[in-house]
């Protein structure tokens, strides 16, 4: 009995995951019947994993801060002026000359950096000046973008040497560098998370603050380690954007915040905070850019995409909501307690 209660706690523990590993080959089978000769080739799924990095790692961030009941609306804001820091680094250092390794160590650094600073800002604003999430980021959001703005009036900057670029093209046994980076993040993430005292905290403060707070929990320094977190996510997102397209925009990105959201909800991730899933966070990209690779493939219109996003998206949030009433009273009977 024992046995079988353990194998279904992990069941239901893990049905979320199993589901978007499910939705995810079925668009893999589907999308290779309707195209057999361009969707199931090597090139097209390198293509994927090139695609999933920037937007995973956004969604990452947004989830992270989600977990704690809060939000950050500024991930791609952040994400940008990490990317402009690079840019406006390496063409001061000499443009596409400057192709020392040590630059490369440095100007990230100083990308991530930035990055960081913009999650303290946050940080500052939610856990110790007390204004809402939703609030501080939404004006946030706003500064960041027009800091950039102001910074290169408008105008994307080029000037990125190969050694940063490769960071953005290169393969290693023909994986995309770039996704690896992403893989290297999500696994940190859900270390902290599931390993740490800290990723406890974090979801004890989303799922009920006043039975954390009785606790002892630190909220305040939680909530700022949270958003520094999802400030170095946003800042790695941006180096990869500008690896990837070449350059930095202080616009790039305008429909990723949504996107993100949706990623991170759709991941197992609840917008009220005490729950959250990495490995769904990552399934959940994966899967929207199989989607939005078989549209394309398929020469479908972008906001027919927009709108299966959203139809995905309702019709799991109705899944887990009719699920959710037989989960706990299956929780009932494996902890012995009434559901």
């Amino acid at each position: 009995m024992t046995g079988v209660r353990t194998v279904a706690g992990v069941a239901l523990r893990n049905a979320h995951v199993t589901r978007l590993v499910a939705l995810t080959l079925l668009l893999v089978v589907v999308f290779s019947a309707l195209a057999p000769r361009v969707f199931p080739t090597a090139l097209n799924f390198q293509s994927i994993a090139y695609s999933v990095p920037e937007i995973g790692l956004l969604a990452l961030a947004m989830a992270l801060t989600m977990i704690t009941g809060g939000i950050d609306l500024s991930v791609v804001a952040t994400a940008n002026l990490a990317a402009l820091t690079t840019a406006g680094l390496y063409i001061a250092a000499g443009g596409e000359t400057a192709t020392s390794p040590l630059l490369l160590v440095a100007f990230c650094a100083a990308a991530l950096l930035v990055g960081m600073a913009c999650g303290a800002v946050n940080g500052l604003l939610v856990s110790r000046v007390r204004v809402s999430p939703i609030l501080a980021t939404l004006a946030t959001m706003q500064i960041f973008n027009g800091i950039a703005i102001l910074w290169t009036d408008g105008e994307a900057q080029y000037g990125f040497p190969d050694t940063f670029l490769w960071l953005g093209d290169a393969t290693i046994a023909y994986v995309p560098v770039a996704f690896l980076i992403f893989i290297g993040a999500a696994l940190l993430i859900w270390h902290i998370v599931s390993r740490t005292g800290l990723g406890t905290r974090i979801v004890l403060v989303g799922a009920n603050p006043v039975a954390a707070r009785y606790s002892g929990v630190d909220e305040r320094g939680v909530l700022m380690r949270t958003y520094l977190i999802s400030g170095l996510l946003a800042g790695i997102a941006g180096i990869v954007i500008a690896a990837k397209s070449t350059s930095a925009s202080p616009d790039y990105g305008g429909s990723y915040v949504l996107l993100a959201i949706v990623i991170a909800v759709l991941g197992g991730t609840d917008p009220f905070g005490g729950r959250g899933s990495v490995a769904g966070v990552v399934l959940a990209a994966i899967a929207l850019q199989v989607l939005a690779s078989g549209f394309n493939i398929m020469r479908l219109s972008p906001f027919l995409y927009q709108i299966a996003q959203g139809l995905i998206l309702l019709v799991v949030m109705v899944v887990e909501l009719r699920r959710g009433r037989l989960l706990e009273r299956l929780r009932g009977l494996l902890t012995g307690r009434p559901g």
